[in-house]
């Protein structure tokens, strides 16, 4: 009997090193606890150079930065937006904000991001779209040379939600700069944390300018408040900024740790029916900041779920990812689904579904014979993150391991 963690072992928590609690007082004995600083200055200087990208506006949230490249690209009321399928529902909403009808297009097995022949599809269904939003799932980068050639050709821009992938590069350079507005997070489980916040990249002067201005509630050059236009309280507060900026130094090392985690489990595991989550090893390098696994289809034990709930029946020599997850919470430690698609949404159940077939809405509810027929609901049925914080041991790592394995006896 395999005994419970002490200390809960998480999916990935903030990992601080001490330089965070220097800039956040230097914020403090100045007095400068606002949406102004040199902590927020020296952010997005940083970031700007990491990455490479011209311009950096520091933000709240990744997900107010989502917010204003919608804007910023333009989309309005009655619109139709390309959008990744499997992500988090912050990539999708946004485009809502603006008043845009997101069409979901499905995942690829390869890297589970937006699969560029679904998108090209997609184009020959609504030639009028001309925003993409692209997501690079955990970490990987997706199929970036095609999916840009696509809306190169059809005259569309790209909105990058590099939210989860910082760091992380294809053909040498880092995600967040493929895009015309990319976005990242500063979330508490990010790669690198403020424990919130998120900003803006862009190669465009003129948009991060107007991203500066909306996000401080779009106030004119006047003696007084003057407002021309609508403006939302979205700036990062310079107490937050000062713990990003105590973090950026230890991004590459960050990855370091996580890309070990990755390798055990795929070492571990390479015997038991699973591979672990994707990427092209020929052109990207993730940032590893999150572990995850597929069960093969014939290793699957019977699952079924319902919008909140679920049931499995445990069978000898299979599992699934329910089981796992109740296994790996048995020690106190923490898994969890992948992304629930968002064509799997019941706020979304009514919007366009495109895979690589044509209409997915046009199938009998994403199944046949139990089978999904849809790459997103698929990964979704038979995949789970697993443990994968970097403060995390060999030792602890090793226990989690053993759990999952029992799980296939």
């Amino acid at each position: 009997m395999i005994k419970k963690f002490k200390n809960k072992i998480w999916l990935s928590s903030p990992t601080m090193h001490g330089d965070e609690l220097k800039y956040v007082t230097e914020a403090y004995e100045t007095n400068w606890m606002s949406t102004v600083g040199k902590n927020i200055n020296e952010v997005e200087r940083l970031i700007s150079e990491k990455v490479g990208c011209k311009h950096a506006v520091a933000l709240s949230a990744g997900t107010a930065a989502l917010h204003l490249a919608m804007k910023l690209a333009g989309i309005k009321q009655g619109d139709y937006v390309f959008c990744s399928d499997m992500t988090f529902a912050a990539t999708i909403n946004p485009v809502t904000y603006e008043g845009g009808i997101p069409v979901f297009i499905d995942t690829e097995y390869d890297t589970w991001n937006m699969d560029p022949v679904a998108l090209e599809k997609a184009f020959e269904l609504y030639p009028e779209v001309k925003v993409v939003v692209l997501v690079h799932l955990y970490g990987v980068p997706g199929k970036i040379d095609e999916i840009k050639a696509i809306c190169d050709k059809h005259g569309a821009i790209i909105v990058e939600d590099a939210a989860e992938s910082l760091g992380a590069t294809y053909k040498g350079k880092e995600t967040g700069t493929f895009g015309n507005y990319n976005v990242i997070s500063f979330n508490g489980n990010k790669i690198i944390t403020g424990s919130s916040g998120g900003m803006l990249l862009t190669d465009d002067e003129e948009a991060a300018n107007n991203a500066r201005k909306w996000s401080t509630q779009a106030r004119e050059n006047a003696p007084w408040y003057q407002h021309e236009e609508i403006g939302y309280n979205y700036r990062m507060s310079n107490v937050i900024a000062g713990v990003v900026r105590g973090q950026i130094p230890y991004l590459e090392e960050h990855i370091a740790q996580k890309k070990a985690i990755y390798e055990r489990y795929k070492e571990a595991f390479k015997d038991l029916p699973v591979i672990m989550n994707p990427f092209d090893e020929e052109n990207s390098v993730p940032n590893y900041w999150l572990s995850c696994m597929l069960i093969d289809s014939d290793a699957m034990c019977k699952q079924v779920r319902g919008e909140t709930d679920v049931l499995y029946i445990s069978e000898p020599g299979k599992t699934c990812p329910t089981e796992i997850l109740d296994a790996i919470a048995s020690i106190n430690a923490e898994g969890r689904p992948i992304w629930k698609p968002m064509h799997m949404q019941p706020i979304y159940k009514m919007n366009p579904f495109i895979t690589r077939d044509g209409n997915g809405r046009a199938r009998t509810n994403a199944y046949i014979a139990g089978q999904a027929i849809d790459v997103g609901a698929d990964i979704f049925s038979r995949g789970l993150c697993i443990p994968s914080d970097n403060k995390m041991t060999k030792e602890e790592q090793d226990i989690i391991i053993e759990v999952i394995r029992e799980c296939f006896k």
